[in-house]
């Protein structure tokens, strides 16, 4: 698959997308860094709700699926979480047009978490399943490796992974492999999303994660006049992308999270 270098994935933030000319580069792999509450999950479901959207509306088949990898969660709290935000039609969109792929048998394999609790597999599958599954981060590889080219591909959440990594030998493991989704998400044309919380991870982890990636979007609270909080979403690095963003001092934003469109940025701020 060729691309060009003007061609943009949206991120179905259609309050975002003209600012980034249509979208962001294709091999884009994004750390969207965030305070709790400060909108970087309610990025990741309105961006995949609204890229489902346009795809179903398409009328050219598209290149690429729409991913969405849970760690921990279940698809079906997700798409509950989807339907109390958005209207019947968007979350119908999301519904068919999203492809859920659990990771939470392999996460919670390996914790106290009694088995009842996060599968309904027989004791004898899981058995004879559990001498052909890898490990975790191996088994995300794989799921990665698998997708189509061209694809948006969403990691609910890097968090769960990387507090995970309790040694410096299962860091070393993250990392490398965080490092060999950047370098191949460049082949695939993919864009990979991995929302993570601010201030899980000892801060020179999480500047290593940081350098990884192509771009960090960071979320966090500011207090404004009336000690009002207001959500800020700001563009921290953006490779290719960040000059274009600081020439027309595009980089910092109000966000707000409405219950018919979801994820929105409000207007354009500078930076301060």
């Amino acid at each position: 698959m060729e691309d060009t270098p003007d061609r943009r994935i949206p991120t179905g933030i259609a309050s975002l997308d003209p600012v980034l000319d249509g979208g962001v580069p294709p091999g884009s792999v994004i750390l969207l860094l965030g305070d709790i509450g400060a909108g970087n999950t309610d990025f990741v479901r309105s961006s995949a709700i609204f890229a489902a959207k346009k795809k179903r509306e398409s009328e050219t088949e598209q290149e690429g699926e729409i991913l969405y990898i849970t760690i921990t969660r279940i698809r079906d709290d997700i798409l509950d979480e989807a339907a109390k935000s958005v209207s019947a039609d968007l979350y119908t969109a999301m519904e068919t047009g999203v492809r859920f792929e659990d990771l939470s048998e392999l996460y919670f394999d390996a914790s106290v978490v009694p088995v009842e609790w996060y599968s309904t597999t027989d004791i004898l599958s899981r058995m004879q399943n559990s001498a052909r599954r890898e490990d975790l981060l191996g088994e995300f590889a794989a799921l990665l490796s698998r997708t189509t080219p061209a694809s948006i591909i969403y990691v609910d959440s890097l968090t769960d992974l990387a507090a995970q990594a309790n040694t410096p030998e299962e860091w070393r493991e993250l990392t490398a492999l965080l490092r060999g989704i950047q370098r191949v998400s460049k082949v695939w044309g993919s864009v990979v999303y991995l929302p993570l919380t601010r201030g899980v991870l000892p801060p020179n982890r999480e500047l290593e994660i940081q350098d990884i990636t192509d771009a960090v979007v960071l979320f966090r609270w500011e207090e404004t006049q009336g000690m009002r909080r207001q959500r800020t979403m700001y563009f921290q690095k953006f490779r290719g992308v960040m000059p274009n963003l600081e020439e027309r001092d595009l980089v910092k934003f109000a966000v707000k999270i409405t219950s018919g469109g979801g994820f929105e940025v409000s207007n354009i701020r500078v930076v301060i």
